[in-house]
């Protein structure tokens, strides 16, 4: 038996409970979590806003160390430090084939396999597919990594999601280039990736923005040269802080129908806004015919940083390894799996970056 924490249902409050793993069989991979990321993600399949069977381990973002492998698993060996891959690629769907993988249609099927069994014999699912809320965990094959070397392996977690998130949107969907100005709405731990990796290709101007005043020591840290506290006249302080004209980019990590909206206003003519915050259903944006024509912005979803994890990890890792980008600077509380329920609280309540579970 290893501790877990368990979603017993939707809504539901998060139990701290004994789980009892299988052996990991053909294809398959079992891991001792040195660390695991608390996203807001896991808040999301917790309240209903993403949909996964329950009951569920959650926890999609997580490091940690190979203790047995199955057969047929080549890639890793016993001992081995791992990166968990929440959104492995099948290789074989159209998105995929088109050099797609964060959109592959595939890669969320193992959330509905049955992963563990509680103490009193519930069947319990891995909410993303990894079950990082725990001591220890099995996982497909081609959801883990080997850790970059020189990255220990508690700093390594954030590497599961809100760095390979933050990254992306910066170098992958928004495409920033030197010199030109971002704003990066909603001070988090994928907010703060996306400063340090809009820092890392260059811009000018990066302007973050939050509803905390707090955090902007946070902001400023991670690369932001300006800081606005978010309010009605958000978009026309940016606008004064980039010469009248707006920014050039500005990637959303909230995902709200008011910050998104605000987001898009904020850019110049011509502007990027990519969305990487995920919202309800109920969050719904609304444009005019005649400003999406006159103003000539674009505004498009980004899934996963639109990364390929195999390919981005060994750059990202590149960064940290010579002071560029700083994991430890997403994290501002580290806690035990108790820990968890408090850490949402914190996200909704607009505090704090990163929590990281320590094992």
């Amino acid at each position: 038996m290893i501790r877990a924490a368990v979603l017993p249902a939707v809504g539901a409050p998060l139990e701290v409970t004994g789980i009892e793993l299988p052996e990991p069989g053909p294809g398959r991979v079992r891991i001792r979590l040195a660390a695991a990321g608390v996203c807001h993600s896991d808040l999301s399949l917790s309240d209903g806003t993403m949909r996964v069977p329950v009951p569920a381990v959650l926890g999609h973002e997580g490091a940690g160390t190979v203790v047995a492998v199955g057969e047929g698993v080549t890639h890793v060996a016993p001992g081995d430090g791992v990166v968990l891959n929440w959104a492995p690629s099948c290789g074989a769907c159209r998105p995929c084939a088109l050099g797609e993988v964060w959109l592959c249609v595939n890669a969320l099927n193992g959330a509905a396999d049955v992963h563990a069994r509680a103490a009193d014999g519930r069947e319990l699912h891995p909410g993303l597919n990894v079950a990082a809320f725990a001591e220890e965990t099995v996982v497909a094959a081609n959801c883990v990594l080997p850790a970059p070397e020189g990255v220990p392996l508690t700093d390594a977690a954030l590497l599961g999601c809100a760095v390979l998130t933050g990254w992306g949107a910066v170098h992958h969907s928004a495409r920033v280039r030197a010199g030109e100005t971002v704003a990066v709405f909603g001070v988090g731990g994928v907010g703060l990736a996306t400063l340090q990796a809009a820092r890392i290709a260059g811009a000018a101007t990066i302007v973050a923005v939050d509803v905390s005043p707090e955090k902007e020591a946070l902001a400023r840290a991670a690369g932001a040269t300006e800081y606005v506290v978010a309010s009605e006249t958000t978009a026309r302080e940016i606008r004064k802080l980039t010469g009248g004209h707006g920014v050039d980019v500005a990637v959303e990590c909230v995902g709200r129908a008011v910050t998104i909206r605000t987001a898009w206003e904020s850019t110049r003519r011509g502007g990027r806004t990519t969305v990487v915050g995920i919202g309800g259903k109920d969050q719904q944006v609304s444009f005019n015919a005649l400003e999406i024509f006159h103003w000539g912005r674009t505004l498009t979803g980004c899934v996963y940083g639109n990364s390929d994890p195999a390919a981005d990890l060994p750059v990202i890792a590149g960064h940290i390894r010579d002071g560029s980008f700083d994991l430890g600077a997403l994290v501002t509380e580290r806690i035990t799996l108790e820990g968890i329920p408090g850490a949402f609280d914190a996200m909704l309540a607009g505090k704090g970056g990163r929590a990281l579970v320590v094992f």
